[in-house]
């Protein structure tokens, strides 16, 4: 005796479920195949190539996040020392090596001193660091032209707020400051930049 209404209450049920999704469907009959799929990305690139394309998103910004990725950006120095310890120069290599695969690319060093000293004294010191890796880059066949600008910034940035001696802060920053050029034409030069590979280390140089 239950038997026949139950049946007809899910067969009640299936139909009011069918017609939600025909509705469901109805509704989003205007937008493009697939558009709810998660993407997972794959469309950024090509978004970033429009955007720097035109001029929207800066390419130099985006290589910057891959420098920092890719290669320790800054290294210490010993206190009031302009002397490139081993640690350094290891550091410094691996700068260059991506430096040299980059030569679209400008760089600038910032030098930073802790807070201990006169303001004078310590801009001089973060200037003397800032050179000293410049020097040692260019040692390492980075072109000289490829690091636009040497700057001191003395005790003004700390990383650690300190009126003391404080390791952390006595250090130089290398970062990229831009390109010889920009692109101008969807000519593929975002391509080439973004995605070169590494050759000489494919080839295990």
């Amino acid at each position: 005796m239950t038997q026949k209404p139950l049946m007809a209450i899910n067969r009640r049920f299936f139909l009011i479920g069918s017609a939600g999704a025909a509705l469901a469907a109805c509704a989003n009959i205007d937008r493009e195949a697939g558009f709810g799929l998660d993407e997972g990305g794959f469309g950024n690139p090509t978004m970033n190539n429009h955007m720097v394309q035109t001029g929207q998103l800066s390419l130099a910004k985006i290589m910057s996040r891959r420098f920092h990725a890719e290669v320790p950006s800054m290294v210490n120095f010993a206190f009031d020392s302009a002397q490139l310890d081993a640690t350094a120069r290891d550091i410094l290599r691996q700068q260059a090596h991506w430096m040299r695969q980059f030569p679209e690319l400008r760089f600038r060093i910032y030098g930073h001193t802790d807070a201990v000293g006169s303001a004078s004294y310590n801009q001089s010191l973060g200037m003397r660091r800032a050179r000293a890796v410049q020097d040692a880059l260019v040692s390492m066949d980075v072109p000289r032209s490829s690091i636009e600008a040497v700057v001191s910034r003395g005790e003004t940035q700390p990383i650690i707020v300190s009126e003391g001696y404080e390791p952390a802060n006595r250090r130089t920053v290398t970062e990229i400051s831009g390109l010889v050029r920009r692109a101008t034409r969807m000519d593929g030069e975002y391509a080439h930049i973004l995605h070169r590979t590494y050759v000489s280390g494919a080839a295990g140089g």
